[in-house]
C-alpha cells in the first residue's frame, strides 16, 4: 500500500473512531437523564419524576441496551426495582441491578420470543405512580418478537427475511413487523396500564422518526396494517409470506383486529420519549476530528438512502469533484455522509451494504491517487458477517485480483470476500451503539507541480 494511502487509511480509522465515541449510549444517557432533589427525584427533557413514590423498573433493547443499562445503574442504583434487557449475541455487559440477556439479530430466533415476553410481563406489571424507563437502540426490534396471537416465530423470521432479501427500507420493515407483533407501534406503552413511561432513544434510522426506531415501542403509529399489504404488494412478496402473517394483516386492513395506538390517543400523554444519540452528532464528531487532522471537513447528508452500489458511485463522483478544485498547498477535504443504504440481493455471496459501497467505490477509484475512502456501519456489523464495512481506494482493486475479479464479486454480492482478498475490511468487534452507517471518503490536494 502507497504511503498516501496509508496515511489516509489511519485518518479514517481516527475519524471513524471519533464517530463511535460521540454516540456511546452510555454517555447518551448521562447526558439525558440526571438525580434532582438530593436524589429523591429523575429528571429528563424538562418533566420530572418522585422516586420515592411508585416503583421504578427498567426494559430494554438493542445492540446498545447494555452499555445504557449500565450507565442508568450508576445513577439509579436501589432505585431500580426490576430490570430487564436483551441485546444481540456478543454485546453483553456485566450488570447489577438489571437482567440481561442475549438474543438474535437481524433474523429473530426464540431467545428474542423470551425476551419480549419477559419485557412484557414487566410493563404489564405496572400501576399507576410506577414508572417504566425503557432503553431502546438499533436492533431492538429483532431482539424482541413478540408474535401477535394466532402467529408463529417462524412466520415473523420469513417475513423478516423476505423484507431484508427484497431490499425494503427500515421504515417499511419496521411498519410490517409493529402490526405482526405486541410490542411496536405504542404497544409497549399501552400495556404499562398508566404507568409514567420514559424511554431514552438511541437513532438507527434515516430522520430519526420516533415511531420507526425499534419499531416505535413507546410512540404513537402512522403506519397501518393497509399500508402494510401495500408494502409487500409492491415488492411482489405478498404472496411468499407465510399465510398466517398475510392473513392477520388482511384481516387488520379489514377492521377485524384492532390498530396499533395512533397519534392522539390520550395514552401518550405519560409517555416520555428522549432522542439521545443520533447519526448528525457521529458525523459532527466526525467533521471535528477531520478538521483536527488538518482538513476540511464537508457533512454532506445525515440522510443517505439508495442502492449501496449507486450510492458509492455517487460519492467517489463528489470526491472527484473535490479533488478537482484543490490546488497545491490546499488542505485536503474530508467528505462526510451518513444514513443507511440498502442492497438488492441478486447473488449468493456474503457481504452487507457497507462492504458493498467499498467494493462498489473500489471500482469506481481503480487507478487513481489522493482518495481513500470507509464506508462502515456504526454498530459493528454489516450484514450477517463479522465486519463493519470497509475501505476502498486506488489500490483495492489490483489487490483484489484485478478489475474483472471485483466486477464478479460484486456481480455475486460477495463483497466481505472481495474487501478481504484485498485487505481491506474493517473490522471493530462490537461497538454497543448503532447510529446507522457512516462513510468518509478523504480527498487530498495535489502536489505542487502536478497536472491538472
Amino acid at each position: 500500500m502507497a504511503d498516501t494511502q496509508k496515511k489516509q487509511r489511519e485518518q479514517l480509522t481516527e475519524i471513524f473512531a471519533a464517530a463511535l465515541a460521540a454516540v456511546a449510549p452510555d454517555a447518551a444517557v448521562r447526558r439525558h437523564v440526571r438525580l434532582a432533589d438530593g436524589g429523591k427525584s429523575l429528571e429528563a427533557a424538562g418533566r420530572s419524576w418522585d422516586l420515592t413514590h411508585g416503583r421504578v423498573r427498567v426494559v430494554g433493547a438493542g445492540k446498545g441496551a447494555a452499555p445504557m443499562a449500565q450507565a442508568l445503574e450508576k445513577l439509579l442504583g436501589a432505585h431500580i426495582a426490576e430490570g430487564f434487557v436483551v441485546v444481540k449475541y456478543g454485546h453483553h455487559l456485566p450488570l447489577a441491578h438489571i437482567t440481561i440477556d442475549q438474543a438474535a439479530h437481524p433474523v429473530p430466533d426464540a431467545a428474542g420470543v423470551s425476551a419480549a415476553a419477559h419485557i412484557l410481563d414487566i410493563a404489564r406489571d405496572c400501576t399507576l405512580g410506577d414508572l417504566l424507563i425503557c432503553l431502546l437502540t438499533g436492533g431492538a426490534s429483532a431482539l424482541t418478537p413478540a408474535p401477535a396471537p394466532g402467529l408463529s416465530l417462524a412466520d415473523l423470521q420469513e417475513t423478516t427475511s423476505l423484507l431484508l432479501q427484497c431490499g425494503a427500507t427500515i421504515q417499511e420493515v419496521n411498519a410490517v413487523r409493529k402490526h405482526l407483533s405486541l410490542l411496536g407501534g405504542g404497544q409497549l406503552a399501552a400495556a404499562a396500564n398508566g404507568a409514567d413511561v420514559l424511554a431514552i432513544i438511541v437513532s438507527d434510522v434515516v430522520g430519526d422518526a420516533l415511531d420507526v426506531i425499534a419499531s416505535g415501542p413507546t410512540s404513537p403509529d402512522p403506519s397501518t396494517f393497509a399500508e402494510c399489504l401495500e408494502i409487500l404488494e409492491r415488492f411482489q412478496i405478498l404472496s411468499r409470506v407465510p399465510q398466517r402473517a398475510r392473513e392477520r394483516l388482511e384481516a387488520g386492513a379489514a377492521g377485524s383486529i384492532p390498530e396499533t395506538p395512533k397519534p392522539g390517543d390520550p395514552l401518550f400523554e405519560h409517555v416520555c420519549n428522549v432522542l439521545a444519540a443520533t447519526n448528525r452528532q457521529a458525523l459532527e464528531a466526525a467533521a471535528a476530528k477531520a478538521e483536527a487532522l488538518g482538513l476540511e471537513a464537508r457533512i454532506l447528508t445525515d440522510s443517505l438512502t439508495g442502492e449501496a452500489r449507486e450510492v458509492a458511485a455517487g460519492l467517489v463522483a463528489e470526491a472527484r469533484r473535490a479533488a478537482a478544485s484543490l490546488k497545491p498547498g490546499d488542505r485536503g477535504v474530508c467528505l462526510l455522509a451518513g444514513g443507511e443504504t440498502t442492497v438488492t440481493l441478486t447473488g449468493a455471496g456474503l457481504g452487507g451494504r457497507n462492504q458493498e459501497m467499498a467494493l462498489a467505490a473500489a471500482l469506481e477509484l481503480e487507478g487513481s491517487h489522493g482518495i481513500s475512502g470507509i464506508f462502515a456501519g456504526t454498530d459493528g456489523t454489516d450484514g450477517p458477517t463479522d465486519a463493519a464495512g470497509g475501505f476502498a481506494d486506488g489500490e483495492s482493486v489490483a489487490r483484489m485480483g484485478g478489475r474483472e475479479a471485483a466486477l464478479a464479486f460484486l456481480q455475486k454480492n460477495d463483497s466481505n470476500a472481495a474487501l478481504l482478498a484485498g485487505g481491506d475490511l474493517l473490522i471493530t468487534g462490537p461497538t454497543r451503539t448503532n447510529v446507522m452507517d457512516l462513510a468518509a471518503l478523504l480527498v487530498e490536494a495535489p502536489c505542487a507541480g502536478a497536472s491538472a
